[in-house]
């Protein structure tokens, strides 16, 4: 498969890829990190200047509901505790251990996490809605999600 890489357009470039966006039902879903990139957060009335890194996550509930939603991670000890949610959700950090995180390795990492829908009131003072990631649960190793063994059971 070809990836899709973001280019700039030039004036006279035609114009044919339609907006992609669906807003998911609010629940739990498996998710994939697909895109991993450094950024930079100029600060705002909540958060200091820092740097973020900028995930795009795609999702899939199971049950046909799939998409794309961009969740960023700041890099503050303000939100250190979501940093942490996130590593231990895609199984690079355990509970009450510090650690490193591998950042090399966000492409493809898997976890399961809540969507949410977030509503917010534009410039034009029209309602929109998106969706975002409320929490992330903590990774299972592929041992314990699989089936248990029972003498007799089926």
């Amino acid at each position: 498969m070809m990836a899709d890489f973001e280019r700039e357009l030039d004036w006279d470039d035609e114009i044919s890829k339609e907006s992609e966006f669906t807003l998911l039902p609010e629940g739990d879903y498996k998710f994939t990190v697909v895109n991993f990139t450094r950024g930079w957060h100029n600060g705002s009335a909540k958060l200091k200047a820092c740097k973020k890194a900028e995930l795009e996550l795609n999702v899939d509930d199971g049950k046909g509901n799939t998409g794309t939603i961009q969740h960023n991670l700041f890099l503050s000890t303000k939100t250190e505790g979501m940093i942490s949610a996130f590593l231990i959700a895609i199984g690079q950090k355990k509970r009450g251990e510090p650690v490193k995180p591998n950042w090399n390795a966000m492409v493809g990492a898997q976890g399961r996490c809540k969507v949410g829908i977030h509503e917010w009131v534009n410039d034009k003072g029209e309602t929109m809605k998106s969706n975002q990631i409320k929490k992330f649960y903590d990774h299972e190793s592929p041992a314990a999600s699989a089936p248990k063994f029972q003498a007799g059971k089926f």
